[in-house]
Parts: structure tokens; sequence; C-alpha cells
């Protein structure tokens, strides 16, 4: 069986590290390339877009695939509906690997938000702000020009930023000890993180309780209709292996 794993996550990486060494499964792994040095799964890579759906739904036929797993990140709405839209125009099956997002915990002090516009609304009314959504959706911040950004992504942001703000190059995971440090060492007063959901950068939350600092918490967006829904590796791996 063919399977295209839409990754760039640490989940797309453990489902095709498992996929691929089984007898009767060829896996390939599409990433974006937003990021310029990202960690390679095993089997066969792809790197790129499609162009849209229709582009998709063609190298679906194209290449054979017989499944399809968007294990993209949570926030990658636009790729997760073309590949859902795709796979229903081909009659491919598909299922939406997804990591339970984020819960709030004794202590924590969140506020919730439905996309970035209101996250920059939230952000305006602090004076230091540690922003730590990666590199896409920075310029939502951009017109911002009173608070001071803490700006933290694995690559730098290509569109505009804020006026004041300080730019940190840095891939995770992080400890809890690291992020508290990082929060006091410049005196951050509010914290903005996407719902992402997972271990690997969870340390910042515990470190913002810690710190009795605020949260603003981007929501992610719905998983498009159609097909299946796994909350782990172990979920999709079952999905593929009963197909």
């Amino acid at each position: 069986m063919k399977v295209l794993i839409l990754g760039g996550t640490r989940e797309a990486r453990q489902l095709a590290d498992i996929a691929s060494g089984e007898r009767g499964f060829e896996i390939v792994s599409s990433l974006a390339g937003r990021v310029r040095e990202p960690v390679l799964p095993a089997g066969a890579v792809r790197i790129g877009g499609f162009g849209g759906t229709e582009g998709l739904r063609n190298w679906l036929a194209d290449n054979a695939i017989d499944a399809v797993v968007d294990a993209t990140h949570p926030f990658a709405g636009t790729i997760s509906s073309h590949a859902a839209e795709a796979a229903r125009a081909g009659g491919v099956p598909i299922v939406h690997l997804r990591r339970p997002g984020w819960s709030e915990q004794p202590g924590d002090r969140w506020s919730r938000v439905p996309d970035l516009a209101s996250a920059a609304g939230a952000a305006a009314e602090f004076d230091r702000v540690f922003l730590t959504i990666g590199r896409q959706g920075v310029a939502a911040f951009a017109g911002l020009d009173e608070p001071w950004f803490l700006i933290r992504a694995i690559d730098p942001p290509t569109g505009p930023v804020p006026p004041h703000h300080l730019l940190l190059l840095a891939r995770g995971p992080f400890t809890v000890a690291q992020e508290v440090d990082l929060l006091r060492e410049h005196r951050i007063s509010a914290m903005v993180t996407k719902d992402s959901g997972g271990d690997l950068t969870a340390a910042k939350l515990t470190a913002a309780r810690t710190c009795g600092i605020p949260v603003v918490v981007v929501d992610r967006p719905p998983v498009p209709e159609g097909g299946e829904c796994a909350e782990s590796v172990a979920a999709a791996w079952e999905w593929l292996t009963a197909l």
C-alpha cells in the first residue's frame, strides 16, 4: 500500500518510522518546505506544495496513492483542507492525525482567542510580550508600536515585524528551567502561543504558570470534514493497517 504522509510534525516522523519498517507499505512523506533545515523522516521525502486542491488530487492519482495521512501541524489549516478535498475527489481514504490540544491547569492565567488578530489585540495590553507562535503570523503584531516583543522562531519571519522586538532563533525542545530563565531575563509580562498541543513545547506553559504570567492562547482551526480522525500515532497506524 502506497501512503502519502503530509508531515512536518513529530507524529508524522514517528508514523513514517513505523510504516517504513513494515512489509507491504511504501511511504512518501511531504514537507511544506517552510523550515530551512527540517528534521527528515524515514523513507522517501518530497518538499514543496502541490498547487492547491486540484494539484494534490492529480498528484495522488499520478503516484497511485492508496491512502493519505494528514499529520501536519494543527494550525496548517490550508493544506489540511486541500488534502480532505483532494482525497474525497479522488476516492482516496484519509485520516487526520491531530494530537490533543493543551488544557488549562490550576494556577494558569489563560485567555483563549479565536485567531491571531484577536491575539494581537490582547497583546496590546501588555508591555513586554513573549511571542512564541513560530515565524508565520508575526505580521499580525507588526502594527503594535507600544509593546516590546521577544519573538522566538526556528527561522526569521519573512513579513513585517513589530517595531520594538528581539528575535531569538532557536529550535526546541526547551526545559522548564530554561523557559523560566528566559521569562525572567527579559522581564516578560505576557506570553502569546498557539494551542499546538503535545509535550515538546509545553514547558513554556509550565514556566508561565511558575512565574504567574498570563498566556494568550490561540485556538486551533477545526479539522476538515471528511475522513477519519486520530489523536495518536498508534491510532493512525491502526487505521492504516486496517485498510
